[in-house]
């Protein structure tokens, strides 16, 4: 870790799936802000260093996070990715509607907008690959020039290659390349969530079971290894599964804020805890908030082992930046 403590701002934090990956390489968490309540609180319990803000980023300024939290180096965040993603069914079918006209997708402009008044030495956008779909681009890039940075970097990472037990293809837009060193090796199912005890409410947090109803789990018993009990469509008619059992020697599917799995071995679905370990989230991570709301916030995070070989690069940039 560095001697020297650089700050991390980060915009739709959520659950902190982003800013853990950086407290783990030794940055200091200083700001979080998210719209929903429940993830502003379980940011708060998980960096209770950070002025956290449960609000709208459209009403907050740049000078404002600057007058509560002072200098910083880094800005990260995760704009909505529904918008542009082709599992939502319902996303605009010309690509620039999806930025400039869709309600979430406007909210990526707003990251823009506090980036261009903040002017961090180092910035990182999460979404997913599709933002840069036909001319979407173009208007990225032309977004960060009138935010004041002429180089942009479109970094698109596999979770899997970075010790991830889920699959997970994310674009990482930034001011600098961003090419972690790969892990070289595949972590199964299994070897994520195998020595956890049968869910209880004791320990670790967020192992509770999940209870569903008695036609569901007759459904459940009768879901083969590798195949999905229902499907639902995505964008262009799509046919995309969900409840999957698990391969327990494979990496997991792609963990998203609707997925529920179901345990390579026993009639019943993941907790949310075992769920978090497949986005590599260390046990004294907590979800607060309801139910759903904790499988959401971890479902739509970054991977906790991929934002930390993300940090590691973000470190290494600084540190030869500085001359430490």
């Amino acid at each position: 870790m560095s001697s020297k403590k650089y700050r991390v701002v980060d915009l739709f934090s959520g659950g902190g799936g982003f800013s853990r990956g950086f407290k783990l390489k030794g940055f200091d968490i200083a700001f979080g802000i998210d719209n929903l309540k429940a993830a502003a609180k379980t940011y708060k319990a998980n960096f209770p260093e950070a002025m956290v803000l449960a609000e709208d980023i459209k009403e907050v300024t740049g000078g404002l996070i600057e007058s509560l939290v002072g200098s910083f180096e880094v800005l990260i965040g995760s704009p909505p990715c529904e918008p542009f993603t082709a599992a939502n069914k319902n996303r605009k079918k010309d690509p620039l509607d999806r930025l400039y006209s869709d309600p979430q997708g406007i909210l990526t402009l707003h990251f823009f907008r506090i980036l261009s008044e903040l002017k961090p030495r180092v910035w990182v956008m999460e979404n997913v690959p599709a933002i840069t779909e036909g001319p979407l681009k173009q208007a990225l890039q032309t977004e960060a020039k009138r935010a004041g940075y002429l180089k942009v970097f479109f970094n698109v990472l596999k979770a899997e290659e970075y010790c991830t037990p889920s699959r997970r293809t994310r674009l990482f837009l930034s001011n600098i390349p961003i090419l972690p060193k790969k892990c070289g090796r595949v972590v199964s199912v299994m070897e994520a969530i195998g020595d956890l005890p049968p869910p209880n409410y004791d320990h670790p947090p967020n192992h509770e079971p999940t209870t569903i109803s008695p036609r569901k789990q007759k459904k459940v018993r009768r879901v083969k290894t590798g195949e999905a009990m229902i499907y639902y469509e995505g964008s262009g008619g799509r046919t995309l599964p969900n409840m999957i059992r698990l391969q327990p020697e494979d990496i997991a599917p792609t963990v998203l804020g609707s997925s529920r799995f179901i345990h390579p071995f026993e009639d019943r679905l993941l907790t949310v805890r075992e769920q978090a370990r497949l986005m590599g989230y260390p046990d004294d991570h907590v979800f607060l908030g309801g139910r759903d709301e904790q499988y959401n916030m971890v479902g739509e995070s970054v991977p906790v082992t991929l934002s930390s070989a993300i940090a590691d690069e973000v470190l290494k940039y600084l540190e030869r930046d500085d001359g430490v």
